[in-house]
């Protein structure tokens, strides 16, 4: 297996809106920073940069949003996977959970006002996001959620069953978590805007230029890649999952965890007005997830983790999204086709929140985002961009640590807990006397 899929097998390769006009790196090139990684948290750390005047270059070596920023479902919710906010502060420590808190939970606000400013083609829709209760006994966990993020000035509220079903089209909740700021976009498209916006700002974008390695010049780094050099005061690395060398290490600071996306064909005008009516992203609430929604051709955009026969038997991962859709809405009464499914990779590390390396004196890199792309790769571009302007490491909302490998368990114990998930899902569901899924 080739160590990424085939980025051209991807919905919004299909349809996002051509990207700008970028060439390899060629002869040398001086800047105050160099940014390698085209993705979300490159692109926007970039963009910061440009627009307050800093000499910036940005590396990417294949193309932008080759990686996970344009392979991910394009959900855009501004939340934390793992922690409830309260254990966060035990995870980082204070100030830094609380900066972070307030920069996550903040993170849609960033996006809507980047794709405004840049006028940026990707879909973008700000009409929430749905977590349900697939049994009763979930929603005292949703309704605790609610409170301690409305607490950090989200705007969310519970929904009944009555209410999740409108808001849904399905009728298998029995109730949901709404989180008003949550939305959903073309997430090569959105890539690709932040690049012309980057490029607007004045900073220099550079395609197909691999880095090769960094080396100190002169009081300054000089970064190898292509078939030049960028010499930079201050270097930092964006490039998450999709890491092949540049920095001894970088690559051995998180494991891959494999996730695909599918999406079917366009759903009719008349589907359409009873699934997903109000243009919502939803989870179903599930440990072993199915989150969906719609792009803007009408198609249902739906993604899961690999699990055994799933994701490794192509007509059998169909099977089963296929399977989930129709039961979560009925009404759907026929076996809609799914025209893509592809893969994505994530860089995967224990504490599931981004980790900030430093590597050497003005040298830094971010891996570990964990599947949290769209939100989180877009606000940590602030933080990126206020640590290459020598705010004080003590002022940061990450704490900068020194490079350290994965755990090796990181290797098989995201799999393993997907599968007590959804065995504690199995039991939870059977005890409820709630319906099972197929394939559950």
């Amino acid at each position: 297996m080739p160590k990424f899929s085939p980025f051209e097998e991807t919905l919004w390769y299909a349809t996002a809106a051509p990207p700008a006009d970028t060439a390899p790196l060629q002869g040398t090139v001086r800047a105050d920073v160099c940014v390698v990684g085209g993705g979300y948290t490159g692109l926007t750390t970039a963009l910061e940069l440009a627009r307050a005047g800093v000499r910036t270059v940005l590396l990417e070596a294949q193309e932008i949003g080759f990686g996970g920023s344009g392979r991910n479902a394009g959900h855009c919710t501004p939340t934390f996977t793992h922690y409830s906010l309260a254990e966060l502060s035990g995870v980082l420590g204070e100030p830094w959970a609380q900066r972070l808190i307030a920069r996550q939970t903040q993170a849609n606000r960033r996006v809507a006002d980047m794709v405004a400013r840049y006028d940026i083609d990707c879909e973008w829709q700000q009409n929430g996001y749905v977590m349900a209760a697939h049994t009763p006994t979930a929603l005292p966990g949703l309704e605790a959620k609610m409170a301690e993020y409305n607490a950090v000035g989200a705007d969310t509220r519970m929904l009944d069953r009555a209410e999740a079903e409108a808001m849904t089209g399905s009728p298998r909740f029995h109730g949901a978590w709404f989180h008003a700021e949550g939305g959903h976009l073309n997430p090569l498209g959105y890539a690709r805007g932040l690049a012309r916006a980057v490029m607007a700002e004045g900073g220099i974008v550079h395609t197909g230029s691999p880095v090769r390695g960094v080396t100190a010049r002169g009081g300054a780094w000089a970064v190898e890649a292509g078939e030049g050099t960028v010499v930079a005061d201050k270097v930092i690395f964006a490039t998450g999952a999709y890491t092949v060398g540049g920095w001894p290490g970088l690559d051995r600071t998180f494991r891959i965890m494999r996730v695909f996306v599918a999406a079917t064909e366009p759903l009719t005008p008349e589907e359409r007005k009873s699934v997903l009516p109000h243009n919502t992203t939803i989870h179903d609430g599930r440990g072993d997830i199915y989150v969906y929604k719609y792009n803007a051709e009408g198609r249902i955009v739906a993604s899961m983790f690999p699990m055994g026969r799933r994701g490794r038997d192509l007509a059998f991962t169909r099977r089963v999204m296929t399977d989930r859709l129709r039961w979560l809405h009925p009404q759907i009464a026929r076996d809609p086709e799914w025209e893509y499914l592809w893969f994505g990779e994530l860089d995967m590390q224990r504490r599931t929140v981004p980790r900030f390396y430093s590597l050497a004196p003005g040298v830094v890199a971010v891996t570990g985002l964990s599947g949290r792309g769209v939100p989180t790769g877009s606000m940590l571009g602030g933080i990126l961009a206020e640590w290459a302007r020598d705010v004080p490491e003590k002022d940061l909302a990450l704490r900068l640590e020194p490079l350290a490998p994965a755990q090796f368990y990181m290797s098989f114990a995201p799999q393993m807990m997907l599968r007590y998930y959804r065995v504690r899902d199995w039991a939870k569901t059977k005890l409820a006397g709630a319906a099972l899924p197929p394939h559950a």
